[in-house]
């Protein structure tokens, strides 16, 4: 499959799962067969990446084992926290653990190449400034039980975010790192933390209108934009 048929089905499977979020009754289904599936699909881009590794001799971005594997844990985890959140029953906590377990493997991914610097203090300026204001904002609406579970998961989301930014930002390159692959993971983190905060409001906030297409468009976006990081996915683009 090219990869423009494979991002193709990502996308009609993304949107099945954000139309799926809006049905009711037995239309239900198609929320929860097309949310996680999603995910994995999108996770088969960095599957792919190895493959891709061993065969193209002469790449100059091969697939760095330590970086694909935690990127393909954090995503099988990402899909574990995507069914705990869609359960009839609340399992937000466990969905809420999932996608923590998930950024660290994102954290240990990204922190190849990171050193003390002028993007690291930037990114951590940044990052944290967004983090603590939303935080603060939040912290009046959330529940006394969920405080800590809440503050634990913002403070391992800005640190992934961090990461990447420094990563994208560090001048120059870390030796043997694409620009196009911590650009892609720049960007996804920076969607992630812009879903999670979506998804936050909407729980705890009072409500955010669209929330299903918001937080899932930025989910699946950010997403696609880790697993395009892996080195050695570019090479499976129009295979």
């Amino acid at each position: 499959m090219t990869s423009r048929g494979r991002d193709l089905r990502i996308v009609a499977v993304a949107i099945a799962a954000i139309v799926g979020a809006a049905l009711d009754g037995d239309g239900r289904w198609v929320h929860w067969l097309a949310k996680p599936l999603a995910t994995l699909l999108i996770a088969s881009i960095a599957w792919q990446a190895g493959r891709v590794g061993r065969v193209s001799a002469t790449s100059t971005a091969l697939p760095t084992p330590g970086y694909r594997r935690a990127v393909l844990a954090g995503m099988g985890l990402s899909c574990i926290g995507d069914i705990a959140l869609m359960l009839p029953m609340d399992a937000f906590v466990p969905g809420l653990v999932a996608f923590l377990l998930a950024h660290v493997c994102y954290i240990v991914a990204f922190r190849a190449g990171i050193h003390a610097g002028r993007g690291l203090g930037v990114a951590a300026v940044l990052l944290g400034a967004f983090a603590a204001g939303n935080l603060i904002a939040l912290w009046p609406h959330l529940p006394a039980d969920m405080r800590v579970p809440v503050l634990a998961y913002v403070v391992v989301l800005a640190v992934m975010a961090i990461l990447a930014l420094a990563r994208h930002w560090r001048a120059p390159a870390p030796q043997g790192i694409d620009r196009r692959s911590t650009a892609w993971a720049a960007g996804g983190a920076v969607l992630f933390v812009a879903s999670d905060c979506l998804l936050a409001w909407d729980r705890f906030g009072g409500g955010v209108p669209m929330a299903s297409l918001l937080v899932l468009s930025t989910y699946y976006a950010a997403q696609y934009g880790i697993a395009l990081s892996v080195p050695g996915a570019h090479g499976t683009r129009g295979s």
